[in-house]
């Protein structure tokens, strides 16, 4: 090993690794070590240099190296105290991943030396580990900022205008029959002209991936042969997980966003900011911990132990501003570098906790609302955590959408019989009791029925219980609160009736998400019925389990076209995606109010018609409305109304179709209770409409 390197003074700025043409900058935050080792890698990782950074101020130690380049692998070795009992784990013996690190050379696997307590001593996390773990760590890569983004296109596409498409990068293209089986689970197979077409043509405008950013498996998922697979173990915010890449580098990323932009699709990250891989007291030292546990977490009152707001063993400290600054370079980095377009915040409210309570006006939404880079993006919050008080449905700021989970579960209950139609009707316009108006709008709210946590579409209408014992904890994990229907069998069958009332209520649950106000969300493989087996919680699944079939999209064409055309009708007419909540007022002189309920005999409902018990029968007129043209700045008239009728009863019923008050005719163009959704016919108004049971029927209004 070369132990005659030396560094020059540098600059304590920018965190990370820097190259600037001539050599690398090196620095790094440490508010409590007593030195810090830059290890130095060839192409081998093999280490040939070991050298301390030379400098510090405020609490950044920072050194430069002439004539290094962009390639340099590099590690970080922190010495200081390691007393637990004190909130300090400094172990010299861990090699440390670079919190800015732009790139990792391979994935973070299990291995017993990334613990920095020896697990043979019963101190456990009291005592200390002397194993070397750098053969085990992944190596930081220094990276030049060179890529040509020149005339990307800038989308913005409008909230209210959204569409947005969760998906896992790896698990969406691992069966994809169209896509080398080389290239498959990578960013390039993302990118690919079989996927961009497809998602093209369905209509979506913005794909939402599951984290993206480097992360761990467990010692418990290793235990058991699995692995870790939505990607909530985050252990770096700056890199891409390295199994995302097939090329190893993060240009293939920057490729994808790039062909998603000229497919005028967005691009939006889960981030997970809320806690890191690193786990509890017993989890491995890779980062965060090694290099300054006592700043980087929230610490319980006894220190060696950590305060857990998220169910994974630890939070991270967002009250400590360098840490703060850590999640805002990160964001700022994906814009400027990756030109992605929003973000999904994981367990958002952690992010804002002072003093252990959820503050609206917190550091973190101060610092967000007046990022200049970050205010062109698309800021979406999962608006709760596992500590006190840390459901805040409806409590972020003004500029957030939030995932309305109250949509998921009122319009779940709803087709299976067991909800209030007055609950759907607040979901349908945009759920103006959670985003109180005027300071929120519909776009508020990201509606959805499914996500990547619970079950998919198909299982949804499959299984009235969960079945997760692939994950290997005796069936204990997920949710038990699913509001599912199996439609009268549990798992698979091959009876004809439960069949087709299956595809019905599938087609009811994504008609009813994408004719509703606020943006609606849906989960990748949904569309043409994907199934994870009855498994709610498939986090540890990289496996067929999880992975996206698309032999199921042979096999349910019919369901794809019906969801792709409820997109277009969503896209071509405004009144199905409103930038303000109705009001039930008249629009104009006419008299012809904005929203009317309507009751089975064609009248508008009567406040003791939403009281009526086992009522589950609904219709909803919504008029013509317009919309603001982006670019005129002039608003465009829609002139078409439309009328919505839904039954979740098991008989059917006679709906009167309305005249409220100058309809004359209606045109049948939707119905789920036909096998692929479609329906034509004209009505007079006035005249009598058989709604089929467990069915929703749409009709437009004459011109």
């Amino acid at each position: 090993m070369t132990t005659g390197l030396r560094l020059s003074q540098g600059r304590p700025f920018p965190l990370g690794a820097t190259f600037d043409g001539e050599g690398v900058n090196f620095a790094l935050f440490s508010a409590n070590a007593t030195r810090i080792e830059l290890c130095l890698f060839d192409d081998q990782e093999r280490e040939y240099g070991r050298v301390d950074l030379p400098e510090k101020s405020e609490d950044v130690w920072f050194g430069y190296l002439k004539g290094a380049k962009p390639g340099q692998l590099y590690g970080y070795r922190v010495h200081g105290p390691y007393e637990p009992l004190a909130g300090h784990r400094f172990n010299p013996n861990k090699l440390l991943i670079d919190p800015y690190a732009k790139e990792l050379t391979r994935p973070i696997a299990y291995d017993q030396r990334h613990c920095g307590f020896d697990p043979t001593d019963q101190r456990f996390d009291l005592s200390f580990d002397t194993r070397d773990s750098a053969p085990a760590v992944p190596k930081c890569r220094v990276l030049a900022e060179d890529f040509d983004w020149t005339g990307d296109p800038l989308l913005r596409t409008p909230r209210s205008h959204s569409v947005l498409y969760e998906l896992n990068l790896r698990g969406y293209t691992m069966r994809h029959p169209g896509i080398d089986a080389g290239m498959r689970g990578s960013a390039a197979a993302l990118a690919s002209p079989e996927v961009i077409r497809y998602l093209k043509e369905l209509g979506i405008t913005a794909v939402e991936l599951l984290p993206i950013h480097p992360f761990t498996t467990t010692s418990v998922q290793d235990k058991y042969g699995l692995r870790e697979f939505w990607g909530y173990n985050s252990v770096n915010f700056f890199a891409v997980e390295p199994r995302y890449l097939a090329s190893g580098g993060r240009a293939e990323f920057q490729r994808m966003v790039r062909v998603f932009h000229d497919a005028g699709i967005e691009v939006i990250l889960d981030v997970v900011f809320n806690h890191s891989g690193e786990g509890n007291e017993l989890g491995p030292t890779l980062s965060f911990r090694g290099i300054d546990n006592a700043s980087y977490y929230w610490l319980a009152d006894n220190k060696s132990r950590y305060r857990d707001l998220t169910g994974t063993g630890n939070t991270l400290n967002l009250a400590h501003p360098r840490v703060l600054q850590m999640v805002m370079d990160s964001l700022r980095y994906f814009v400027e570098h990756c030109h992605v377009d929003g973000f999904r915040f994981d367990l958002a409210v952690s992010l804002a906790r002072d003093k252990g309570e959820f503050d609206p006006q917190s550091a973190f939404f101060a610092c967000v609302l007046q990022d200049p880079v970050l205010v062109k993006t698309k800021m979406i919050a999962e608006p709760w955590d596992l500590g006190p008080g840390g459901y805040r449905l409806g409590g972020f700021p003004s500029r957030w959408s939030e995932w309305n989970d109250r949509f998921r579960n009122d319009v779940r209950r709803f087709w299976r019989g067991d909800a209030r139609i007055g609950d759907l009707a607040v979901r349908l316009a945009g759920s103006s009791d959670v985003f109180c108006p005027p300071r929120r709008r519909p776009t508020a709210g990201v509606n959805f029925v499914t996500a990547h946590d619970g079950f998919t579409l198909e299982d949804l209408v499959s299984y009235n219980f969960k079945h997760n014992a692939a994950n290997r904890e005796n069936n204990r994990d997920g949710t038990d609160e699913n509001f599912s229907w199996n439609c009268g069998v549990e798992g698979p069958t091959t009876n004809l009736n439960i069949q087709a009332r299956r595809e019905r209520q599938k087609r009811n649950l994504l008609a009813t998400l994408l004719l509703s106000q606020g943006i609606p969300m849906l989960l990748a493989g949904d569309e043409f019925g994907r199934t994870q087996g009855g498994n709610n919680n498939a986090y540890c699944q990289d496996n067929e389990t999880s992975w996206v079939d698309w032999q199921k999209l042979e096999e349910n064409r019919d369901l794809v076209a019906f969801v792709r055309r409820l997109i277009w009708l969503r896209r071509d007419h405004p009144v199905f995606r409103r930038s303000f909540f109705f009001l039930g007022d008249p629009i104009d002189d006419s008299g012809i109010k904005d929203i009317v309920w309507l009751s089975p005999d064609g009248r508008e409902m009567a406040d003791a018609d939403w009281h009526r018990p086992h009522a589950k029968v609904l219709g909803v007129r919504f008029a013509a409305t317009g919309e603001m043209d982006v670019t005129s700045y002039t608003r465009r008239l829609d002139p078409h109304s439309f009328l919505l009728l839904v039954n979740a009863g098991e008989e059917p019923v006679n709906f009167v179709l309305p005249k409220v008050p100058v309809d004359k005719r209606w045109h049948w163009i939707l119905d789920t209770a036909a096998s692929d959704g479609e329906a034509s016919g004209r009505f007079a108004a006035g005249t009598t409409f058989q709604l089929q049971a467990h069915a929703l029927a749409l009709f437009e209004g004459d011109v």
